[in-house]
């Protein structure tokens, strides 16, 4: 597999991976959309839009969301669905706080192990969502609509409804939250950049990849060439829910507290930002650089329209077409 946004076609007696010159165009034409946007934005605006403290506030708030669409571009590959991921964040956060606050609430080994928990609890859940829709059949949609009941369900039992503001160690918050790498690059960009590599790495080059993409192609046809797909499928659920593992701590971290309220549009924020930079719903074709441009898109025009004074409310409005766009690109495609 020569691009990580190759998908597969079922041919008879197998299934390999296809052409995908059009994909790429797609693609691109999405980086290029990306990049007229800075443009724009600079032309009016540019002392604030490029200054360097706004470079850092774009990459710094969007880092949570860039790592729960790099996990829900596997499962969407897969041609499956993760409604669960905003929820499970929440639960994540909450169990890794509590956990550092029983630990004396400071010093290194406190936040060690707060991350540590809140990314083992989301590979929990993110099993128990693979377990039910690979194994027990449930669909995928009606599996991550339980899961995310259970999970936000169960993170306002623990705190009862309220954010837990104290008890969270400064190392996580100060020294990792707001530090940043030579002072141009926020630490918990640097961890969203190495999870997209990865990322990247194993979707485009290795044979866990190329079946993640077969499984969204033809899971039939990869089934009779000797693949067991239900492990695959498995799989890629425990990716995404370790990701909102990941992103509950760095969402902690940034804001210094847990935010129960505030996540309930997370998962339709990552499928968003995934099928804008140029997955398929259906599966079968994904792509991570794609799903770094859908999250900057969202991010750079809500940034953007309030650096121009503009109503935050024309980002919906932009993003919702740019998404339009985005699926009738991935039907045309598909039909070609």
């Amino acid at each position: 597999m020569k691009d990580e946004s190759e998908g597969t076609n079922a041919q008879p007696g197998g299934w390999m991976a296809a052409s995908s010159s059009v994909h790429r165009f797609e693609s691109w034409w999405m980086v290029v959309v990306l990049a007229v946007l800075v443009v724009v934005f600079s032309y009016l605006n540019g002392p604030a839009f490029m200054s360097l403290y706004n470079f850092r506030n774009v990459l710094a708030d969007a880092s949570a969301l860039l790592i729960l669409a790099v996990g829900m571009t596997f499962v969407i590959a897969t041609a499956g669905i993760d409604l669960s991921v905003g929820m499970v964040l929440v639960f994540s956060q909450v169990v890794a706080v509590k956990t550092m606050v029983l630990m004396g609430g400071d010093g290194w080994a406190a936040t060690a192990v707060g991350m540590a928990v809140s990314v083992c609890i989301g590979l929990v859940w993110g099993l128990l969502n693979g377990v039910l829709v690979a194994y027990m059949r449930v669909p995928a949609m009606v599996a991550t609509l339980g899961t995310m009941g259970m999970a936000g369900g169960g993170g306002l039992l623990i705190t009862n409804g309220v954010n837990i503001r104290s008890g969270v160690p400064e190392q996580l918050t100060h020294s990792f939250g707001a530090a940043n790498l030579f002072g141009v690059l926020p630490s918990v960009s640097i961890v969203a950049l190495a999870i997209v590599a990865v990322a990247s790495f194993v979707l485009r080059s290795t044979r866990f990849g190329l079946y993640t993409l077969g499984v969204g192609s033809n899971e039939q046809a990869l089934r009779r060439s000797g693949v067991s797909t239900r492990p695959v499928i498995a799989t890629v659920y425990v990716i995404s829910g370790g990701c909102a593992g990941l992103a509950g701590i760095i969402d902690v971290a940034r804001f210094t507290t847990t935010t129960v309220g505030g996540h309930m549009t997370d998962n339709l924020n990552a499928i968003t930002a995934v099928v804008i930079g140029g997955t398929s719903l259906f599966g079968g074709v994904a792509t991570i650089l794609g799903t770094v441009t859908g999250v900057f898109i969202p991010a750079i025009l809500a940034n953007g329209f309030i650096i121009i004074s503009l109503p935050s409310f024309w980002q919906q409005v932009a993003v919702g077409a740019v998404l339009i766009v985005a699926v009738i690109l991935d039907q045309n495609r598909r039909r070609r």
